[in-house]
């Protein structure tokens, strides 16, 4: 096959899952002789996406996703087709705490993503009143019953504050699943978000057991529940900054042929007329219209890995379901107020990664505006430098965008002024640096999977053209990455679609019976 015959495919979008899907399409089952020319598009200056870092008081850090969970494979398995294998790094520290009853207390062992699965650490924990965990207690003596009824989607919150009661919702649900998602868990689909409690939830007996039932099938121990010593390491990051594997992954891409465009959006897809050996591949050709004076390109296929709303505009002539399930998708926004301190400045030890500020929390008299504090050189030790310390504030969740008002220097004088409640920290920073990411989180409401099933329907119609990112089954950078290849394969399978099987001599012909 001449080059001049090979597939052309556009990936519209630079961030970690359309680059998995150019990697997909390169080193996946239709790579070889006919593997396809791939184009990357990217509107913004750099790749990445919403993976970024930035210099910072003498050291690169990153200011958005710092880590990628270890225990999903699609990340790690990146790294190692990368030969990146080398540079990962564990996370340096372990345990969390949360801010519950006016102070900071560790989180208890045993809690699979905030639900607690053991009464007695919950208990001791002290992050509910004698009350409040006797209310726990209740799901262990007096269990469920099964009820008969099929339920569907439901929300986290309404699942365990029925269970467990709501402030276990509150101060530790909600944190933790909402904090993910920068949502609230009161209407977070729990199929999309924590299908292994939906699953708990429609069994007869106790959700905690069930739940830690489920935490021992996939290794979890108590003392990694925990963030024991025992534990294995459950974030990575690589050795220069977890939004480097976006640079590596297209440094790759392009040492194999893919040609990577940045500053360079695509305003509108159209369709093409088909001609030749590309007239008999599903789902004819397809003209791209780029932004600026860029020349209009033809391609075979296109895979759309941009935010839900700008994939709605794309797809809106071509696949009117998919676009008007992906207009509905919200989002919410966020910003990071990174900080050096002086090193002593903060009373007391700072024990594990950080802490998670409940949404029910007032600080100052008001709300709570920071949502989540990390302690970067603790959690990252190849960041610690003498003299200071790094820590990094969140701001910001679904129906919250009070931080959008604020101008930097407000945002940071409202950060510390929370900051000296939570940590007694009361010095100025030599550093700071604030990182604002507007509709950044899609968020999966009730019957979110439904949403996405249709889209996943009105596109395969379309055959040649594929959805991938955030906006579909998962946040997470390994979630990405699955949702770029998975988009990848889909477009090979269509590009080299499997031959008709030969007919079998021996069955009967049926056509002329």
């Amino acid at each position: 096959m001449t080059p001049s015959e090979r597939p052309v495919v556009a990936v519209i979008g630079g961030g970690i899952a359309g680059l998995a899907a150019a990697w997909e399409l390169v080193t996946g089952d239709g790579s070889g002789p006919d593997a396809p020319e791939v184009h990357v598009y990217e509107a913004g200056d750099r790749v990445g996406g919403k993976l970024r870092s930035e210099e910072f008081a003498g050291r690169r850090v990153d200011v958005a996703a710092d880590a990628f969970l270890a225990r999903r494979p699609e990340a790690t398995d990146l790294c190692a087709e990368l030969g990146l294998e080398g540079q990962l790094v564990p996370v340096g520290s372990v345990g969390a705490s949360i801010w519950a009853r006016d102070r900071l207390r560790m989180m208890p062992g045993g809690l699979n993503l905030g639900v607690p699965t053991r009464w007695w650490p919950l208990f001791r924990s002290g992050i509910l009143t004698p009350k409040e965990s006797v209310r726990v207690a209740r799901d262990l003596v007096a269990p469920h019953l099964r009820t008969g009824m099929a339920f569907g989607d439901r929300s986290v919150g309404d699942i365990v504050g029925g269970r467990l009661g709501r402030p276990v919702v509150d101060r530790l649900v909600d944190p933790l699943v909402g904090g993910i998602h920068a949502g609230g868990v009161d209407d977070l689909s729990a199929a999309a978000t924590f299908p292994v409690l939906l699953a708990a939830s429609q069994q007869p007996g106790s959700l905690m057991r069930r739940l830690g039932q489920a935490m021992r099938r996939r290794g979890d121990t108590p003392a990694s529940a925990a963030g024991g010593p025992s534990a294995p390491p459950a974030f990575l990051t690589l050795s220069g900054t977890t939004a480097s594997l976006a640079d590596l992954t297209a440094a790759t891409l392009e040492e194999r042929g893919v040609t990577v465009h940045t500053g360079v959006g695509v305003a509108a897809i159209g369709r093409a007329r088909r001609r030749g050996k590309q007239a008999r591949r599903a789902g004819g050709r397809w003209q791209l219209m780029l932004g600026g004076d860029e020349p209009a390109v033809t391609v075979d296929a296109v895979i759309v890995a941009v935010p839900a709303p700008e994939a709605s505009v794309l797809l809106a002539a071509h696949a009117p379901v998919a676009a008007g399930m992906l207009s509905a998708i919200q989002y919410a926004s966020v910003g990071v107020v990174t900080l050096s301190v002086p090193e002593g400045s903060i009373p007391g030890p700072l024990r594990g990664t950080g802490f998670l500020v409940p949404r029910t929390s007032v600080l100052e008299g008001r709300p709570s505006l920071v949502t989540g504090v990390t302690y970067l050189d603790r959690k990252w030790p190849h960041l610690a430098r003498p003299g200071d310390h790094l820590i990094r504030a969140s701001v910001g969740r679904f129906g919250d965008a009070r931080h959008t008002d604020l101008d930097d220097d407000e945002l940071v004088a409202s950060v510390l002024g929370e900051l000296a409640v939570l940590l007694d920290l009361h010095v100025r920073p030599t550093h700071t640096l604030v990182t604002r990411w507007d509709d950044a989180f899609p968020q999966y409401e009730v019957g979110h999977l439904i949403r996405v099933g249709r889209i996943d329907k009105a596109m395969a119609e379309l055959g040649t053209v594929a959805v991938a990112g955030a906006a579909l089954r998962g946040v997470g950078i390994p979630a990405c990455i699955a949702s770029g290849r998975a988009a990848g394969r889909r477009i090979l399978g269509a590009l080299h679609p499997a031959p008709d099987p030969a007919p079998d001599p021996a069955a009967p012909d049926l056509a002329a019976s």
